[in-house]
């Protein structure tokens, strides 16, 4: 009854999921500094922040931060400040001691906890993904469809995004993969740290439309 509903949300979320954004940048960044486990608990921590946004679009809430450009605005500039902060640490890389980088190639440094997190309030605190669900739970999902099937839609979309970026962990932490961004070294920190600053800076002047 709800396939056609279905398949929609998941068309919609695959080519939102699959666009370049903070999400992609922090996930990237973890498995090439830390590995494949670090990489993997972001993606997870990534996922897990869908639920914040499924929860309040479930309740409502994410109709009134729309229309409120003072929450909204807090939001986005949470978000911006997060992003600058860890794009400027990004920037400040040194050149790593050779010794050093293979160590960090034979044992990741980032803990489970440090990586979920980061993931987590990455996605948490993305006012573009409150706007993508907000339209989502109000346009494309049909409002008389039942609670408990917009919640699945929700257990689906967390999922499914956790698998992605699982996926683009995995490739980002194979070991050629990291031992060739290794040897750029700090050049990749600060390249991404570019992109997370960019982003950032994006998102502090993006619009309540």
């Amino acid at each position: 009854m709800y396939l056609t509903e279905f398949l929609t949300v998941a068309l919609i979320h695959l080519l939102a999921v699959a666009s370049p954004g903070p999400d992609f940048a922090i996930v990237v960044r973890e498995s090439v500094a830390h590995g494949r486990r670090a990489g993997t608990w972001t993606a997870l921590g990534v996922g897990t922040g869908i639920f914040v946004h499924v929860a309040y679009s479930l309740l409502g809430i994410g109709l009134i931060v729309s229309q409120s450009i003072m929450l909204f605005n807090a939001l986005k500039w949470a978000a911006a400040a997060y992003l600058l902060y860890i794009g400027i640490k990004a920037l400040r890389a040194k050149p790593a001691d050779p010794v050093a980088a293979e160590a960090a190639l034979m044992a990741g440094e980032r803990s489970p906890r440090g990586a979920f997190v980061t993931g987590f309030v990455t996605n948490g605190l993305n006012p573009k993904a409150t706007l993508f669900f907000l339209s989502l739970f109000t346009v494309v999902i049909n409002p008389h469809t039942p609670l408990a099937v917009q919640a699945g839609y929700g257990v689906y979309l967390a999922c499914a995004t956790a698998a992605w970026f699982s996926l683009v962990a995995l490739l980002f932490s194979q070991r050629r993969v990291r031992a060739g961004f290794a040897r750029m070294g700090h050049w990749f920190d600060r390249l991404m740290g570019a992109v997370l600053v960019g982003l950032g800076i994006k998102l502090a002047f993006t619009e309540l439309k």
